[in-house]
């Protein structure tokens, strides 16, 4: 029930920017589209509206539940079933992923990279076509035009469309699948019914507000598929500090060569010590229980990782609180030799890796195929910190791409 609560409120918060800007003029395309003399009566418009969102709902409902079949069949048998089978961890990691990027993408617009299948200009060529139909169509006397128009409406690609149809899918239920688009579609419903039946009610300013707090719904929603994956997030959330970390190094220095780093390169900081943080949580909740006495039963090589990953998280702590603009200016110099530590913070996250071991770097005795992701693991970092030497480029003769760091 938290779920779909979670997934009405992101709907009702969200259609106060997305679907006002997106599907507005659809829903008065139907008014628009009358001749002054053939102008329908109030209770007329309410009925077509009415019919309009309910195809709308039908068809959301329609797709959860194939998008919810398509799961339960991958999960229905042999090593992909039940809720720790890696299918399913992997749905929630991606689905988690998603949303959290989605949330991002609402609360702070231009922060992260447009995917490409949320392209604006696919979204915007299929609704200006299905605004065209509607207006034709809504002249039509029969009654369930406007249902069939609905029905076709859910089926527009949307960015803010596929929160709900990703979370959808990660429940790999077809009953529960349409319940979430169902209740997705609730949400939207009143935003949807009232800009159909009147004209801007909300500024732009109190839109926007409501727009961005939808956002951090998504985000919290994002966070809870995330938390749910147990020892799966406890990997992949370190594995993914440590990518994140890799990238804001040697975001600089390969800046003429790839400059997509470098534009995220405070997001990607900060989004190693969010990560990093994670793992720890997961950590203590899943393996042990948030009994820290643990610690003193483990083994003096895994103490000394576990001692090795709390100092990197230590040191990523003031490199997350000061990465700022503000706190740029005010720090001056110092704000870029605070900022080094991220180098040492990145050792310690490799000896942590080292000496704790994963399910791909083992730990003690390695097999063979671990022994190669270990040396992979090595080299990746090794050459991370080696790119950020001037000394490296020249070696490879590729001096005149390197950039140097900043000296003001």
């Amino acid at each position: 029930m938290l779920d779909l609560f979670l997934i009405t409120s992101l709907g009702f918060l969200g259609s106060f920017g997305h679907c006002l800007g997106m599907c507005g003029p659809i829903t008065v395309a139907f008014s628009l589209g009358h001749p002054a003399e053939a102008a329908p009566s109030r209770w007329q418009s309410v009925g077509f509206h009415l019919l309009l969102n309910l195809g709308r709902l039908l068809s959301y409902a329609l797709i959860g539940a194939v998008i919810g079949s398509i799961g339960s069949v991958l999960v229905a048998g042999g090593q992909v079933a039940g809720i720790g089978s890696g299918l399913r961890r992997g749905m929630a990691l991606v689905t988690g992923g998603l949303l959290i990027w989605f949330g991002l993408a609402q609360v702070s617009p231009g922060l992260l990279p447009k995917l490409p299948f949320l392209h604006p200009m696919l979204q915007g060529q299929l609704h200006q076509r299905l605004q065209k139909t509607l207006t034709h169509f809504s002249l039509s006397r029969q009654w369930w035009t406007p249902l069939l128009l609905g029905l076709v409406w859910g089926l527009i690609p949307c960015g803010f469309l596929y929160a709900a149809q990703i979370k959808a899918a990660e429940t790999a239920h077809p009953a529960v699948g349409a319940a979430t688009m169902l209740a997705f579609g609730l949400g939207t419903l009143p935003i949807m019914l009232g800009v159909g039946l009147s004209t801007s009610w909300l500024s732009q300013d109190r839109r926007s507000q409501l727009f961005r707090l939808g956002g951090w719904l998504t985000l919290l929603i994002g966070v809870l598929t995330l938390m749910r994956t147990g020892e799966a997030m406890t990997d992949y959330a370190g594995y993914g500090a440590l990518v994140a970390l890799v990238l804001a190094l040697i975001a600089r220095p390969v800046s003429r060569l790839w400059s997509g780093p470098l534009r995220y390169r405070r997001v990607l900081g900060v989004g190693a010590f969010i990560l990093s943080l994670a793992h720890s949580v997961q950590m203590l909740e899943h393996s042990w229980g948030w009994n820290l006495q643990a610690f003193e039963f483990m083994l003096p090589r895994h103490q000394w990782g576990v001692i090795m990953g709390a100092s990197a998280l230590a040191l990523m702590l003031p490199l997350a609180l000061t990465s700022t603009d503000w706190a740029q200016r005010g720090l001056g110099t110092f704000w870029r030799n605070l900022h080094l530590l991220s180098v040492p913070a990145l050792l310690l996250c490799t000896l942590h890796c080292l000496m704790l071991g994963t399910r791909y770097l083992g730990s003690g005795h390695l097999s063979p195929v671990q022994a190669i992701h270990t040396a992979v693991f090595v080299s990746v970092v090794g050459l991370a910190l080696m790119m950020r030497s001037r000394w490296f480029w020249s070696l490879l003769s590729l001096d005149r791409y390197y950039v140097p760091p900043k000296r003001s």
